[in-house]
């Protein structure tokens, strides 16, 4: 039963990816994710349902385009893969629990953040806005309910964990805006991505996201910088690295948290 359960976790990741590519690729372009219906970005030839199949539709059209033969981004292959795993992670981590349906959400959310920011270097409103949405929700049933991550009861821990999240870069931002004249040392879009996460984790968690996010930026740019692909001066996307922050919050942070205190 346990494997039967898995599987569908997994092929609803699946078709919740399969959504997510759509909406990666048409809200930077400001563009409807439901009208019209899925279609090549390169011959707008409407597909077909044996087109839209996660996975298996990129695998047997050899990663092309059944109708116009152009190359298809490898891209909607690993988001519908990556949708699915985590889908299945979140599961094993926290069973048919409200804690599962929510971080499933921020994550479903987190994934598109974390491409559109790689590619386009922005980060959708819209985005920011359903996250905020669910958190509200989140919100009031932890003033009746306790949600573990959070650790406790306390009303005000959510709203102290948005506070925490988006106060601190928007001290970084304010504070390059007045030393450097420049609003690049940190996006507010960045700024509002931590609102929602911090509504889903609560101020401890949230903090711990950003220590996270700081340390792997930090090291990806070290490396970049090493091997000559970026400069000191190349803006780097900080999004991608408050969403793998987010996970790891989400899946070992009080392990994490636990660990320190006890060194």
């Amino acid at each position: 039963m346990e494997i039967t359960y898995g599987v569908f976790v997994f092929i609803l990741g699946l078709v919740i990816g399969s959504y997510l590519n759509v909406c990666i690729y048409r809200i930077p372009r400001g563009e409807s994710t439901v009208s019209p219906p899925s279609h090549c970005p390169n011959c707008h030839t409407c597909l077909k349902p044996v087109d839209l199949i996660p996975l298996l539709s990129y695998l047997w059209a050899r990663r092309k385009c059944r109708y116009c033969r152009q190359p298809i981004s490898p891209r909607y292959f690993w988001v519908e893969l990556l949708t699915g795993v985590l889908s299945v992670v979140l599961w094993l981590r926290f069973g048919w629990t409200i804690d599962f349906v929510a971080f499933l959400f921020l994550t479903y959310i987190l994934i598109a953040v974390f491409f559109i920011d790689i590619e386009h270097m922005i980060i959708p409103d819209q985005l920011v806005m359903a996250g905020l949405g669910g958190g509200a929700v989140l919100f009031v049933y932890q003033l009746f309910q306790p949600f573990p991550i959070y650790g406790d009861r306390s009303w005000w821990n959510p709203l102290l964990g948005l506070a925490v999240g988006s106060g601190f870069l928007l001290a970084v931002s304010l504070l390059g805006l007045a030393l450097y004249k420049s609003d690049e040392v940190m996006g507010m879009g960045d700024v509002k991505l931590l609102a929602p996460i911090g509504l889903f984790l609560g101020w401890r968690m949230t903090l711990l996201a950003l220590f996270m996010a700081v340390i792997l930026g930090g090291l990806s740019s070290l490396v970049l910088i090493l091997f000559g692909k970026a400069t000191r001066k190349s803006v780097i996307p900080f999004a991608p690295f408050i969403v793998l922050g987010t996970w790891i919050s989400i899946l070992w942070g009080w392990q994490i948290v636990h660990w320190y205190l006890e060194i």
